[in-house]
């Protein structure tokens, strides 16, 4: 009996003295997350790369004696180095914040390394089951505010704007090219295209929507939200339209004999018109995102932007959310986050375009 007491009284000091010790060792196994093992080294979870790779369908090349691993697939390379926080994408370097490791027989990289380098890089193909776009919509333009020098706003950390619209144009765009529907992006990369080109881009492509994405800010930093620009009344007309001397929309041989009235009529037909579009297709959008877990939503507004107004098609600006507010700046900057909003957008063009040929169909 005493025996037991003193066992006890030795057993339990010695156990907890070992779990602090193996807690702060510094590296312990964490729990499985999407079906990946978890590592957690020093206070970082790590995700195995060759899983990550073969999800992915990518080639994993490993040389244990240099310790160097090579990414490659879609086109595209990237390099690593164990104990290097240094990665390069396609040659160029870039900066992971935390080391690779190699962790018990293991090739492990940070977790934020999946939606920073693998998912831009490399993002997957077309689901199986990817929804398909209704025909009345073929050809979109997906514009990517600011860029270049011009970083738009920012967030507190110090992210940018047109770092955060490029992502999520990027994203829009692939999964309207799963659904069947051409993209044509204003800008594809990180550099400046003045309002003028981008309207120019628009009005070539004969797509069938305009679609611009922005993030928005405010010196109210408890603001925040999702909404979605039209073109206002005022810049709908005849005059603010061809003041840079447009031609009408239709074949020129339709319209060489026209007196001005009827031009100026024709003109405000066409872009009541698209205004009417624009709203349809703000609504349906913002409906698709309320409907979701995602962000609050605003609602529709109309402002006089340039690239609304000088587009010829149905035409909107998105404000995926207020970079100014700490908690929906956190978000964005999440890969995740920034797919769910793709997707949402994505759903209500898909609703508008359903809604848009049974209206087609009734006539």
């Amino acid at each position: 009996m005493e025996f037991k007491q003193n066992f006890r009284k030795l057993f339990f000091p010695c156990y907890l003295l070992l779990a602090i010790c193996y807690l702060l060792s510094g590296c312990a196994t964490a729990p499985v997350k999407d079906n990946i093992a978890l590592y957690n080294i020093n206070g970082v979870t790590y995700l195995p790369l060759d899983v990550l790779c073969q999800r992915k369908k990518l080639e994993l090349r490993y040389d244990a004696f240099a310790k160097t691993a090579l990414i490659s697939g879609q086109g595209h390379k990237v390099n690593l180095m164990v104990g290097q926080d240094l990665v390069l994408v396609d040659g160029y370097p870039r900066h992971i914040k935390h080391n690779v490791e190699f962790y018990q027989g293991v090739l492990v990289v940070p977790e934020k390394f999946r939606g920073e380098i693998l998912d831009k890089v490399f993002p997957l193909a077309c689901p199986i089951n990817a929804a398909v776009m209704p025909p009345t919509i073929r050809k979109i333009v997906v514009d990517a505010g600011h860029g270049g020098y011009d970083p738009g706003t920012h967030g507190r950390s110090g992210i940018q704007e047109k770092e955060i619209n490029l992502d999520i144009a990027k994203r829009l765009a692939r999964v309207l090219n799963c659904e069947g529907v051409e993209v044509v992006l204003t800008r594809p990369s990180d550099n400046f295209v003045s309002l003028e080109r981008r309207v120019q881009i628009a009005n070539r492509a004969k797509a069938d929507l305009f679609i611009s994405i922005h993030s928005n800010a405010n010196r109210v930093r408890s603001l925040n939200g999702f909404e979605v620009y039209c073109i206002s009344d005022s810049g709908n007309s005849w005059r603010s339209k061809n003041s840079k001397g447009e031609a009408l929309p239709v074949a020129p041989s339709s319209y060489q004999q026209m007196s001005p009235a009827l031009e100026t009529t024709l003109w405000d037909m066409i872009y009541n018109y698209q205004k009417a579009q624009s709203v349809d297709l703000a609504e349906s959008i913002c409906r698709a995102v309320s409907g979701s877990s995602g962000p609050k939503v605003i609602g529709t507004k109309s402002a006089g932007f340039y690239v609304l107004k000088g587009t010829q098609i149905p035409a909107v600006l998105i404000e995926v959310g207020f970079l100014s507010n700490t908690q929906e700046e956190q978000h964005l900057k999440n890969s995740g986050y920034r797919q769910e909003i793709a997707d949402l957008i994505v759903s209500g063009i898909r609703n508008y375009a359903n809604e848009y040929r049974l209206m087609e169909g009734k006539k």
